[in-house]
């Protein structure tokens, strides 16, 4: 048996028993790695077709009505939007005309997005942005862009994209 070893070893030389190597560590890492995700994956996939997720339903159901009643608020956008004016207004920040629109979420959810071109310090900017999102809980910032036409200036320039998020009444 040794004998056969050794003349193995010859015949394939330092190139055939590293590719031999490697053949061996490619077909451990297929069992050990490569074959438990795949029986992962199919019963993940499983899972997907009977409708499940990966907690369990009551453990879902549970989180999201509880992000409803978060969310669901007795103030109207309109109250939320005069608070932001009124925050604005405390900061110094000058705003001007804002777009509105309204996106059904899916679900019960609804979102509300607002489009505000604001111009003041960056000081002001930053006071702002942080009062109204601790002041109004079901507002997210999605963008900021700030902009400033000379070097000297102090002023701003500033675009903020935001969204109210509420539950359909």
């Amino acid at each position: 048996m040794k004998a056969r070893i050794i003349q193995l070893r010859e015949d394939l030389g330092g190139l055939g028993l590293a590719a031999l190597v490697l053949l061996a560590v490619a077909g451990l890492f297929f069992t050990l790695a490569v074959q438990p995700l795949q029986e992962r994956s199919r019963a993940l996939q499983a899972a997907l077709e009977r409708g499940e997720r990966g907690a369990r339903p009551g453990q879902v159901s549970g989180r999201l009505d509880e992000l409803y009643r978060y969310l669901d608020r007795a103030e109207e956008r309109t109250d939320w939007l005069a608070k932001l004016h009124a925050i604005g207004r405390a900061t110094g920040v000058r705003t001007r005309s804002a777009t509105y629109r309204a996106h059904a979420a899916g679900g019960r959810m609804e979102r509300y997005e607002i489009v505000l071109p604001v111009s003041g310090s960056y000081a002001q900017i930053r006071d702002f942005l942080k009062r109204a999102l601790a002041e109004i809980p079901v507002l997210s910032l999605d963008q900021l862009s700030l902009k400033r036409e000379k070097r000297s200036d102090s002023t701003v320039q500033a675009e903020l994209r935001l969204t109210l998020h509420g539950v359909k009444k």
